[in-house]
């Protein structure tokens, strides 16, 4: 069933991205300007950003006959992720695909998905993103920052480790190691319960810093790994797919709430079909000879942690994460965290 519905999501991948480069020209001038922040290249077969946005703009364009002019602002041209959210927030733009670490600055309580291990593989993460939970999120982020989500986008699929001391077979392979993070309290908790040690360092000096062994290594899935070519600085890759971290397709309320039934209706649509398209992208880049994990195999050492090995590393550090996410967002948060895993328990045995 589950390779039913992952083979569902690669063909409409790819109707979507044909469909997005065939579309015919709009008819009439636009009425209205939708600015799309997001955070990569603006080529739709180069990363998942630049495949959502592209399908994005051809299904809203096409769909309202050109009433809605969709202008795409790529590779943080616009500002810091953080700080884009709040220009869709207070409207001066009018949509964002952000990264969790960008939109953690507006909703702190994304960093309740931040449990680690708690996926059994990528595909159980989109019936919770898409299902109950995700509705539920994204119920809160409205009532807490009044901004609407559109979906849950996948960033690249599972975070892996990478180093450049040595391979990570056990839990005592990460003594000391100093592991790049973002500046979120729930990653810098996980690394140092596991016993590395946390480095917070910009996604703009993650390469130097790698080079110049200010840290040792870092975490990020295959296609992100790849594109950023930290198979230079980086000899080991360890696939211990610990976290997933969804991008949040943010879009201004009032902005949403001014347009037509119509208009509300193509925007929903689009979204979707285009998140689909960035997830069919991500598994294709993931798999390919040219840009994925048999391309890093060519110059690192590849290792797929065994279920006994993750099983170790969850149990050191879930309590950690799960603790501090209960003292930062106390009951409330508990109850979302718990509401999280209860609904990957669901999406599991379906």
């Amino acid at each position: 069933m589950k390779r039913t519905r992952f083979a569902g999501t690669l063909l409409a991948a790819a109707a979507a991205v044909t469909l997005s480069l065939g579309a015919p020209g709009n008819a009439g001038a636009a009425e209205k300007t939708l600015k799309l922040h997001h955070l990569n290249k603006d080529d739709p077969f180069d990363n998942a950003t630049g495949a959502m946005a592209t399908v994005f703009e051809s299904l809203v364009e096409s769909g309202t006959n050109g009433s809605i002019d969709v202008q795409t602002f790529p590779a943080g041209q616009l500002g810091k992720d953080a700080e884009v959210v709040q220009q869709v927030k207070s409207g001066v733009i009018q949509s964002g695909i952000h990264s969790v670490g960008g939109f953690a600055s507006t909703y702190p309580m994304i960093s309740v998905l931040d449990v680690p291990f708690a996926f059994p593989n990528i595909s159980t993460t989109y019936e919770v993103f898409d299902g109950p939970f995700g509705e539920r999120l994204s119920k809160d982020i409205m009532e807490k920052t009044g901004i609407k989500v559109l979906g849950f986008g996948d960033s690249g699929g599972f975070f892996h480790f990478t180093n450049s001391k040595r391979q990570i077979k056990s839990l005592e392979d990460m003594d000391g190691l100093k592991i790049r993070t973002m500046g979120l309290d729930t990653h810098k908790t996980m690394v140092d319960a596991l016993g590395a040690q946390p480095t917070a360092i910009a996604w703009s000096e993650v390469y130097t810093a790698l080079q110049t062994g200010v840290a040792d290594g870092q975490m990020n899935p295959v296609p992100i790994i790849a594109f950023a070519n930290f198979n230079e600085v980086q000899s080991y890759l360890t696939l211990s797919g610990h976290l997933f971290t969804p991008y949040v397709w943010a879009i201004n309320k009032d902005f949403y709430d001014s347009l037509t039934e119509h208009e509300r209706g193509v925007i929903d649509y689009a979204a979707h079909s285009a998140i689909v398209a960035g997830r069919g992208l991500n598994r294709i880049i993931e798999s390919s000879k040219e840009r994925g994990l048999p391309a890093l195999e060519a110059n690192m050492e590849v290792y797929a942690m065994s279920p006994e090995e993750k099983a170790r590393f969850r149990d050191a550090a879930l309590p950690a994460v799960k603790e501090l996410i209960s003292e930062k967002f106390g009951a409330e948060g508990t109850e979302m965290m718990e509401a999280f895993l209860g609904a990957i328990e669901t999406a599991s045995n379906n």
